[in-house]
């Protein structure tokens, strides 16, 4: 006589059996998934880099193509600097495989350098100019700032430069800063970026958006050394800004639209046409020059679907000029 069954039926073991096959199926298919788009995730990333890293050493090619260019500009040791033979703001090509990168160069220094707000003592060490604040009013004044911001704005960025921890009026210095979420305090030294003026008491994106294309950063407490020789129409603003309110921007542009070809030889020929227009003489603390010593430098290049732009300073006071500052990315 045959024993009974006991336990589970065979059909229900080969059941769960089967159940833990699948069970096991799932689980490894799921981890190969993983495994396989952390591979697909590496290897983009890797091939980014490798990309990435090949635009930058195309950025670097025309980096020296542009540093020839300006150093045979000013080769000669010219007396003016013009905008003749169509140098300034005109791309220049880059042969890229599987790409492309263009190259523009245009005067650096005409801008109103923020730095130009403080004067060095000794090195390191920086006081307000009184004589340079009037000026970066002003500038934006003729743009419609309202007068009473345009004053705080220019004092909290002489603050914020500046050495000392004496609040001008109007300014601020680390004490209006340390209360504010997240705290922070003033620089205390020249900036490095325009987008510093971001931080500064009083400043609003619409003022920021409104003065960035006519301010810079130049690395020295000096005013920047602005070349009526290569200022657009359209940078008229800029002439206006360094007369005492006796240059209108339509008047600037007018004076500029009706520039010798050739340039003028000085800038007292220049002042000739602008007392004709009932301006004055130049105001305090301008650096006005018919030569360019400074050089902005922008390059883009495009390698397959990477884009990379890349935004340089080029001195040019000594020859052969130098590359003495670059930024990646587009400009903030």
């Amino acid at each position: 006589m045959r024993a009974p069954d006991r336990g589970i039926p065979r059909g229900q073991e080969r059941g769960a059996a089967l159940l833990t096959v699948l069970m096991l199926v799932a689980i490894i298919a799921v981890m190969a998934g993983a495994a396989l788009e952390k591979l697909r995730l590496s290897t983009r990333l890797a091939s980014n880099a490798a990309t990435g890293e090949q635009a930058r050493a195309y950025a670097l090619a025309a980096e020296t193509m542009a540093l020839i260019r300006v150093s045979n500009l000013l080769a000669p040791k010219p007396s003016r600097v013009t905008l003749a033979g169509g140098w300034s703001n005109t791309p220049f090509g880059l042969p890229v495989p599987g790409g492309f990168a263009t190259a523009r160069v245009r005067d650096g220094a005409n801008c109103f350098n923020l730095n130009s707000l403080v004067g060095m003592t000794t090195p390191g060490v920086y006081v307000a100019r009184g004589d340079v604040r009037p000026q970066f009013v002003r500038l934006m004044r003729l743009l419609d700032v309202p007068v009473q911001v345009a004053e705080q704005v220019a004092a909290g960025t002489t603050d914020w430069i500046d050495s000392d921890q004496d609040q001008s009026p109007m300014g601020a210095e680390d004490g209006a800063y340390l209360g504010r979420v997240p705290s922070y305090r003033t620089a205390g030294t020249l900036m490095t970026d325009p987008s510093e003026l971001r931080a500064i008491a009083g400043m609003t994106p619409e003022i920021y958006t409104k003065i960035r294309p006519w301010i810079c950063t130049l690395p020295f407490a000096k005013p920047s050394p602005i070349n009526v020789n290569t200022l657009l129409p359209e940078q008229s603003v800029l002439l206006a800004m360094m007369y005492p309110d006796t240059l209108s921007v339509g008047a600037a542009q007018q004076l500029l639209l009706r520039r010798p070809v050739q340039g003028y030889a000085t800038f007292d020929e220049m002042q000739k046409g602008a007392s004709l227009l009932g301006a004055a003489n130049i105001a305090p603390g301008v650096d006005a020059q018919v030569l360019s010593k400074w050089f902005t430098l922008d390059i883009d290049v495009t390698l397959g679907t990477t884009q990379m732009q890349e935004r340089a300073l080029i001195d040019a006071n000594r020859l052969p000029a130098q590359l003495v500052s670059r930024q990646w990315g587009e400009p903030s």
